[in-house]
């Protein structure tokens, strides 16, 4: 697979972001069956005024986001919990899936509020950023279930837990 990643704030790095967007696209492409060998993505590890600034741009959203998302190609299900698209090889014989990216101070402010490792959450935020990459999307309900179901999946094959359980729920 080709991960090309962009660390602009170094804080990433001593976080072993490299290992950690390895391994959540791996699992990611293993869940669909897709040639890691032939994906191509790019991600962006950032701090909060660059992914405010992406998401004015892009979203027009004058806010710090955890992840946003840039897929390659449209592959979304027109239905309501419709399965997208498969992904296709360009002419090359590669699969440009598209572009992440992700914030240090929202992935971690997060973790922190959720008790829960940085390197899961960063793992999960990675998952879900690669999900909207390949058509998923959590705009509709059943498009919600699904998307949160396939992450809830690929997550507990890395031995992440659920992390849409609310543990304060009976």
């Amino acid at each position: 697979m080709t991960l090309d990643i962009t660390i602009e704030d170094s804080r990433w790095q001593d976080a072993g972001l490299a290992a950690l967007a390895e391994q959540a696209a791996a699992a990611v492409l293993a869940h669909f069956s897709l040639d890691p060998e032939v994906c191509e993505i790019s991600l962006l590890a950032c701090d909060d005024a660059r992914i405010s600034e992406l998401n004015a741009e892009f979203r027009e959203k004058d806010k710090a986001t955890n992840v946003l998302s840039w897929p390659a190609e449209e592959l979304a299900a027109e239905d309501d919990g419709g399965m997208p698209e498969a992904p296709e090889a360009d002419f090359t014989g590669e699969i440009p899936l598209g572009d992440i990216a992700i914030s240090y101070d929202t992935c971690t402010r997060e973790a922190s509020e959720a008790g829960k490792p940085l390197a899961d959450h960063t793992r999960h935020l990675i998952v879900h950023g690669l999900l909207h990459l390949l058509g998923y999307d959590h705009i509709r309900d059943r498009d919600a279930a699904l998307m949160e179901g396939i992450e809830v999946l690929v997550l507990g094959k890395m031995g992440i837990a659920n992390p849409y359980m609310n543990e304060d729920a009976p």
